[in-house]
């Protein structure tokens, strides 16, 4: 490799961490994304910095954990550069100073602005949701080709969210086909020039609802597929947010096994499609004598319960939907074949990228570490941490209604009330839910499966304050002291779900 690297990032959204074959998993079909792992490192412990689209992607794009993002949930990002007081940066933005052709193809989810650029010199939109040729290039694609009378291009949503179902488009005008066709003419673009690039190729697959393409539909079969993880005590290792969304994604009202395993074959076959588009791109790397010198990135937003503990979604700190797959490629940089047990997060993203660009986010978290020296063993880092906040939770159902309304009158109090915090190391996980008043502790090392919590038992008292006392000085520094009481939580009503199960 000789100068700066080409920087491609591909990305996809609610892809958990163990779909990937080469990594273990023995039913899913993932050559391409196998073939990654063995050109690099994969991050086998890698983590959503806030388990949820826009507060994921935010951390990110900006290098730094929710608690300096002020990003907890599909809620605003801080300003762009141009008009933030701090003059905070994207990653992208740098880059697109210090010389690189920066493109985005794919859903970005900014918020409030969609269309906005946020350091990317150009975008190719795929937004979920809307409807017309004015909502986003690819939507503008498939008036062209005559579609205009398929509502939602991404699946049906409402009462069908879970429902496996078969697009309504054909394999070439789908989604996931759109992406990997626009990536590789941007980097047949690029060939014969000399300014290095960088290039977002973001999926919304395999979010819900689960639509492959015909056949795509047919390569997984529902009675081939395993079953959800659902432990002896499940239901004693949930919390409000996992009963929240069970109700409003309609999945709480009983288990239907066959539907769960058509489910797990849907999105198989959702997350197939996509490993296909990403061996597209690459054999447009290798035709154009790129892939050498190109960093490739591949990794999610978060994960998806789907089904396991009978539970749907994301927003959880259950390793389901809080830990993301995460694959680093650079001839030089991270090593073949390897696999990095420390624990990682989205943060790391940005100084990744910049550090092998020669450049840096001066507003970065300094607790973001380039991953190449977490592989290398040299990052100095014991854990990564989380946080999600649902302000909706504020005025749901409580225990004590009128005092948690009294109490978030504040709004760092009222995120505080409704949040989970969470600390991750080698050997341990813990987190904490003010909404439900509940510790968390999981022994990664012994039970992987999350099947039992640890927190009380005397045994692990030591791991447990441990890791508490982490978390809590991590978000006192941070100035999100809102949950704090001294070194302890502070105590909020609990939640509680409404009587009325269609509500």
């Amino acid at each position: 490799m000789t100068g700066r690297p080409n920087i491609l990032h591909l990305f996809v959204d609610q892809q958990r961490a163990d779909t990937i074959a080469a990594l273990g998993n023995p039913v899913i079909k993932t050559p391409s994304l196998d073939r990654l792992c063995a050109m690099g490192t994969a991050f086998t412990s890698a983590y959503s910095p806030s388990p949820v689209c826009i507060s994921a992607r935010c951390s990110m794009i900006y290098g730094q954990y929710p608690l300096h993002t002020g990003c907890y949930e599909n809620t605003a990002m801080p300003a762009d550069a141009t008009a933030s007081p701090d003059g905070r940066q994207t990653f992208m933005g740098v880059l697109t100073e210090a010389g690189y052709r920066t493109h985005g193809i794919g859903k970005c989810h900014f918020n409030p602005n969609g269309h906005g650029l946020r350091g990317f010199q150009s975008r190719e939109r795929q937004e979920e949701g809307g409807h017309g040729a004015e909502v986003d290039e690819y939507s503008k694609f498939l008036y062209d080709q005559g579609w205009r009378h398929v509502l939602e291009p991404h699946g049906v949503r409402g009462e069908m969210y879970y429902i496996p179902q078969p697009s309504q488009l054909p394999a070439r005008l789908h989604p996931t086909q759109w992406i990997g066709d626009r990536a590789i003419d941007f980097i047949d673009g690029q060939a014969g020039k000399t300014e290095p690039w960088y290039l977002f190729s973001s999926f919304i697959h395999p979010h819900p609802p689960f639509t492959p393409p015909n056949p795509w539909h047919k390569i997984y079969r529902a009675p081939l597929m395993p079953l959800p993880s659902v432990p002896q005590d499940a239901e004693t290792l949930l919390t409000c947010i996992n009963r929240i969304q069970n109700r409003y994604k309609y999945r709480d009202q009983g288990i239907d096994r066959n539907l769960l395993r058509n489910q797990k074959a849907f999105y198989y076959a959702c997350i197939s499609f996509i490993d296909f588009q990403i061996g597209r791109i690459l054999a447009a790397l290798e035709k154009n004598g790129q892939l050498e010198n190109t960093l490739i990135l591949f990794t999610s937003d978060h994960g998806e319960h789907l089904g396991d503990n009978n539970c749907f979604g994301k927003r959880s700190m259950h390793d389901a939907a809080s830990r993301v797959p995460m694959i680093a490629c650079l001839p030089g940089r991270f090593a073949a074949g390897a696999r990095c047990v420390a624990p990682a997060s989205l943060v790391d993203v940005a100084p990744t990228f910049l550090s092998a660009a020669g450049a840096e986010l001066k507003t970065q978290d300094r607790k973001s570490v380039d991953l190449a020296d977490l592989a290398a063993g040299t990052a100095g880092r014991e854990m990564v941490f989380a946080q999600h906040a649902w302000p909706g939770l504020v005025t749901a159902p409580a225990a004590d209604r009128e005092t948690l309304r009294e109490m978030c009158e504040d709004r760092a109090v009222a995120r505080a009330a409704t949040s989970q915090y969470m600390a991750v190391s080698r050997e341990w996980k813990y987190f904490y839910s003010a909404a439900d008043q509940r510790e968390f502790l999981f022994d990664r090392v012994g039970d992987p499966r999350e099947t039992r919590n640890r927190a009380g038992l005397v045994f692990c008292a030591d791991a447990q304050r441990r890791m508490k006392v982490a978390l809590i000085e991590h978000l006192r520094t941070g100035g999100e002291t809102a949950g704090l009481a001294g070194d302890d939580w502070r105590r909020f009503p609990r939640y509680a779900p409404h009587e009325n199960p269609d509500d």
